[in-house]
C-alpha cells in the first residue's frame, strides 16, 4: 500500500486564521482507514479545532499507541512533531516530552483497547498528575486491527460480529477520568462536528490534564448475524479459492441533539446507540455532579455528550514538582548541575 500525501496546491480563495493559514495547512497524508469509519471525523474535527485557534502546527506533539485510533495522528497536523509508541504506553512516553519540553502543545491519541485494556494504568496516572495534555480515546468498542474483538469499553451484552455475547461490565473512561482527577472531561460522538470541535478546542486551551472520550462508530465490525450478506453468511455458504475480505463503503453517521434532548442512532449493523446532550443549565464545575450525572444516565441506556467538568483554575504537573519556567531540554549545564554543595546537602536530607 502507498501512502501519498495530501496535494500541496492550495486555491486561492480557501479561508485563513490569524496566522494566515489554511486548514490545508492543519491536514496530513491522505487516510487509509475504512471509508465512512468515525476516526475520520475526528481527525476532522482536530484540523478545524486547531486552526479556529490559530495553533502553529509546529508547537503540537501528537502521540499514540497501537490501534486503527493509533494511526490517525498520520492524517492530521502534517507539520507537527509525531512519536508512534508501543501498545498502551502513549501517557509515560508523553509523560517524559512534556517534563523535557514544556513549551509544545501535547495531543494524545489513543482507542479503547489502546488505554482502557494494556494501557489502563498509564492513562490512570497520567490523568492524576495533571500532565498538561489533550488525551483523546476514539472509543468504538471493538480491537478493529485484531478483528473485532470486544474492548473494555464494550457494553455488557452486546454481540460481535461473529455472535458472541460480551458478559463482562463495560469500563467508562470519562467517569474513571473524574474519579481520577482529570479538570477537564468531555464526551463528543464523531458524528457531531459541531459540538466535538468546540470541545476540543476547551481542552487544547486547558492547562492540565484533558480528556476527551469520542464514540466512533466502526464500520468493519458491525455486520449484524443473520444477515445473507454478511461476511460470516458468505464464508458459510461459500467454497472459497481464497480468503478476501471486503470492506464496503459506507456513509458517515452524523447526528444533531438539541441541548437536554437524546437521539437515537442507529448503527451499520442496525443496532441502536442512545446518546444525550448536556443541558444548558448543567454545571461543569461540580466533579461529583458530573459523575452522578453519567451514571444516572447510564442506567437508563444513554450516553451523556458534551463538557462533563472543568477545573478552569487547575494547574498541570510542571507546578507540582516546581520545575524551571524554561524548557529543561534547553538549560545548559550549569543551570542542569547543582554542585557539589547542593548535592552534599541534598545526601544529607535523606540520611
Amino acid at each position: 500500500m502507498t501512502w501519498l500525501p495530501r496535494p500541496a496546491l492550495h486555491h486561492p480563495s480557501l479561508p485563513k486564521n490569524r496566522l494566515g493559514l489554511t486548514r490545508r495547512d492543519y491536514e496530513g497524508r491522505i487516510s487509509t482507514l475504512c471509508a465512512g469509519c468515525g476516526h475520520d471525523s475526528i481527525s476532522a474535527a482536530i484540523v478545524q479545532a486547531c486552526w479556529s485557534l490559530a495553533i502553529e502546527p509546529y508547537r503540537v506533539a501528537k502521540l499514540s499507541g497501537i490501534g486503527c485510533s493509533s494511526k490517525t495522528p498520520d492524517y492530521f497536523l502534517g507539520n507537527a512533531h509525531g512519536f508512534n509508541t508501543v501498545h498502551g504506553r502513549m501517557p509515560s512516553v508523553l509523560t517524559g516530552a512534556n517534563l523535557a519540553n514544556r513549551e509544545l502543545i501535547y495531543l494524545g491519541v489513543s482507542g479503547d483497547g489502546d488505554s482502557a485494556s494494556i494501557g489502563l494504568g498509564q492513562f490512570a496516572h497520567a490523568m492524576r498528575r495533571g500532565v498538561d495534555m489533550t488525551c483523546i480515546v476514539e472509543n468504538n468498542g471493538v480491537y478493529g486491527l485484531t478483528k473485532g474483538q470486544f474492548s473494555a469499553t464494550a457494553d455488557r451484552g452486546s454481540k460481535s460480529r461473529r455472535g458472541a455475547v460480551n458478559n463482562d461490565p463495560a469500563i467508562d473512561l470519562a467517569l474513571l477520568a473524574l474519579q481520577l482527577g482529570a479538570t477537564y472531561v468531555a464526551r463528543g460522538f464523531s458524528g457531531d462536528k459541531a459540538q466535538l470541535v468546540p470541545l476540543l478546542e476547551g481542552a487544547l486551551a486547558h492547562r492540565g490534564a484533558a480528556f476527551i472520550d469520542v464514540i466512533s462508530p466502526c464500520v468493519a465490525f458491525n455486520n449484524h448475524a443473520g444477515s445473507t450478506r454478511s461476511y460470516d453468511h458468505v464464508r458459510e455458504h461459500n467454497e472459497a479459492l481464497n480468503r478476501i475480505d471486503v470492506i464496503p463503503r459506507c456513509s458517515e453517521i452524523t447526528a444533531d441533539c438539541p441541548p437536554g434532548e437524546s437521539v437515537d442512532i442507529v448503527q451499520h449493523d442496525g443496532s441502536v446507540l442512545r446518546l444525550r446532550r448536556l443541558a444548558t443549565g448543567f454545571d461543569p464545575t461540580d466533579r461529583i455532579g458530573a459523575m452522578n450525572q453519567v451514571m444516572a444516565h447510564q442506567a437508563m441506556g444513554e450516553i451523556v455528550t458534551g463538557l462533563l467538568f472543568v477545573d478552569a483554575a487547575a494547574g498541570d504537573l510542571h507546578e507540582r514538582l516546581g520545575t524551571p519556567g524554561t524548557a529543561l531540554n534547553r538549560l545548559d549545564e550549569v543551570a542542569l548541575c547543582p554542585g557539589s554543595a547542593m548535592l552534599g546537602r541534598i545526601n544529607a536530607s535523606l540520611r
